[in-house]
């Protein structure tokens, strides 16, 4: 049986982050600090908890709070502009130019069933959904599946019936360990080491790359049939 493969995309095959720098030095010229590009799939998600925090910074002094209202409205000029982009996402460089030609690739070899899953907000332009999947298809993968998907990604890898999913976002990955049966592959900062050892703790498998994630995934599929070699690869990666 032919493994459910999900992956991730701002982060793990899109760099996100340095589009959203562009744009922001593009509307505000050089700055000192940038604003934090996070995940544009938790981009509300942070909001809300930007929300909770401001209660807490009330007992800080009044010229902190007033460069934090500063950054926040500097944010949210960005993320104005990145929405009103036409076929935004399709702009995005990729982490690793040949990622996604690579999966393509193991995909034909091992007969992986390949979905790629995202939370994007919408554009000015095509959907979502076909900006992505004209971005994939460049990138070198033909006929992708793409699900632009709301809520829960351990849902979604419940219902896709996922054996991995790749991530960039622990909570993400959180969500398809408890609500999936699928393995999720946290790609993460080698060097942070508290992430690391959290996501081990959880049974959450950890990569520096995604390079690195799909060495882990062809090992995966080497392996299945000879279980004392799938335990092993599980115990170096973190599973459990």
């Amino acid at each position: 049986m032919a493994l459910r493969i999900g992956f991730d995309m701002d982060g793990v095959l899109a760099d996100f982050a340095a589009e959203y720098h562009a744009v922001e030095e593009r509307l505000f010229g050089p700055v000192v600090q940038t604003t934090r590009a996070g995940d544009p799939e938790e981009e509300e998600r942070a909001e809300e908890e930007e929300d909770d925090a401001e209660g807490e910074r009330k007992k800080k002094e009044e010229g902190r709070k007033k460069e934090s209202g500063a950054f926040r409205r500097r944010r949210d000029i960005v993320w104005g502009a990145i929405a009103t982009t036409p076929a935004f996402w399709q702009t995005l460089k990729p982490t690793d130019p040949g990622a996604v030609r690579r999966i393509h690739a193991l995909m034909l070899r091992y007969r992986w069933e390949v979905f790629f899953i995202t939370q994007r907000p919408a554009t000015d332009g095509d959907t979502v959904q076909r900006q992505t999947q004209r971005w994939l298809v460049d990138q070198g993968f033909d006929l992708p599946s793409v699900l632009v998907v709301a809520g829960s990604r351990g849902a979604a890898a419940g219902a896709l019936r996922l054996d991995y999913h790749v991530d960039d976002s622990p909570r993400n990955c959180i969500d398809v360990k408890s609500e999936s049966g699928a393995k999720p592959l946290l790609i993460t900062d080698p060097d942070d080491e508290t992430t690391i050892a959290s996501a081990r703790r959880l049974g959450i498998g950890t990569a520096s790359t995604i390079m690195a994630a799909l060495d882990i995934l062809e090992q995966a599929s080497l392996a299945r049939s000879q279980p004392p070699l799938l335990h092993r690869l599980a115990k170096i990666v973190g599973w459990h």
